[in-house]
């Protein structure tokens, strides 16, 4: 199945883990990166019994394109051993309401070399959509290319 949409997310630094006793829910994240140019990255991830391609292209902003196709786990296992190689990320991600009706925060944890990284982004409908910034975060690193994930797997 094919998921197209415009992306709008704003991208934080989290300073406390105090949104842990907020959180919903959680999962472990997998995931690894076919193809990091700018323009167009390639991402394979794997999260419980679900496997994804997701295609993305370059921030505007805080906006960019994206598709999303489900893959069977086991082809999404054999590509990052493959072709992800040494370029893989591993986290938890929580997902906590935002004040807000509708929007929720994903905060991101990450294990591995980058463990101490806590990332949260949230997603909006639109660029101008208003949002309470919760007491978890921090500085405010949008358009920042050293926390994307596909810059982070080559650090």
């Amino acid at each position: 199945m094919l998921y197209m949409a415009k992306e709008i997310e704003r991208k934080f630094l989290v300073i406390s883990d105090n949104f842990i006793k907020e959180a919903v829910s959680s999962r472990e994240i997998s995931q690894g990166y076919l193809c990091t140019n700018p323009d167009a990255t390639v991402r394979v991830r794997i999260s419980g019994p679900d496997a994804w391609l997701t295609v993305k292209s370059r921030n505007h902003g805080a906006a960019r394109g994206e598709w999303e196709y489900h893959v069977p786990v086991d082809d999404a296992r054999s590509m990052l051993a493959e072709c992800c190689a040494g370029r893989s990320l591993e986290k938890t991600r929580y997902i906590v309401p935002a004040a807000e009706e509708g929007l929720k925060w994903e905060i991101d944890v990450f294990h591995g070399r980058h463990e101490g990284l806590v990332v949260a982004e949230i997603e909006l409908p639109s660029e101008g959509t208003p949002f309470t910034r919760p007491p978890f975060v921090g500085e405010e690193v949008t358009g920042n290319p050293r926390y994307y994930n596909s810059v982070l797997i080559g650090e």
